[in-house]
């Protein structure tokens, strides 16, 4: 029962997906440390405001979190 599993996993393109997802993984994880620890603190050196998740506007009793949008933008590049 487990051979043709153990086959299965031991193919290079199911290896090779694996180690792709573990080192996006570790990049996601390294961008966001980036951006919590020199980026963000940088523009609110700069700016003012070094959190922007508390932006947001308000039109019919419903609330736009721009500030979310802006921390997902800088975290993206």
């Amino acid at each position: 029962m487990f051979k043709g599993f153990r086959e299965f996993i031991m193919k290079g393109n199911v290896v090779d997906m694996a180690v792709g997802v573990v080192v996006g993984v570790a990049f996601g994880n390294v961008v966001t440390a980036m951006v919590k620890g020199l980026i963000t603190p940088f523009i609110g050196a700069l700016g003012g405001t070094p959190d922007f998740s508390g932006l947001y506007f308000t039109i019919n009793n419903s609330k736009f979190m721009v500030g979310d949008f802006i921390n997902a933008l800088i975290s993206l590049s």
